[in-house]
């Protein structure tokens, strides 16, 4: 961690966003702004949000999907997030499962970002931060994430 400065840690709210077809599950995965390293939309805690209104902000803005983000968190995960002038924040990202009931074609990070579906077995080897990986082998492998019935 030689150079870097580490600042104040932070809240963020993530979006796992998910698809069905069939018994197949699916997840998207976006790329992040600065290394394109494959991650899941999220974003700062605010005031006036609470975590699933944050984590469906921030998977339109940054994927342009829209859909139902469940109440209920997932799990945590931690990571560094890089900062300018070389500082890194230290992070826990609580994220929520959202079904995706529509992806548009256009949306403020179009031209940012990389935005794919991977099967949710294949997500978790897809992604860099240790953390995040194992929460997804966790949920490939606990097979609970069901659609709710509406």
């Amino acid at each position: 961690m030689a150079g870097r400065v580490l600042r104040k840690s932070g809240q963020q709210f993530a979006a796992v966003p998910l698809a069905q077809q069939g018994d197949q599950v699916w997840i998207m995965l976006l790329t992040s702004r600065g290394t394109g390293r494959w991650v899941l939309p999220k974003g700062w805690a605010e005031q006036d949000l609470t975590g699933p209104e944050v984590a469906a902000k921030e998977a339109f803005e940054e994927a342009g999907l829209m859909g139902e983000v469940q109440p209920d968190s997932l799990g945590t995960y931690c990571y560094l997030k890089e900062m300018p002038q070389a500082q890194a924040v230290p992070c826990q990202v609580e994220v929520f499962a959202m079904w995706v009931d529509q992806q548009l074609d256009d949306w403020p990070e179009r031209a940012q970002r990389v935005r794919q579906w991977f099967p949710l077995s294949e997500a978790a080897t897809k992604v860099q931060e240790d953390d995040l990986r194992l929460l997804l082998e966790s949920l490939a492998k606990q097979g609970r994430l069901q659609r709710p019935s509406t």
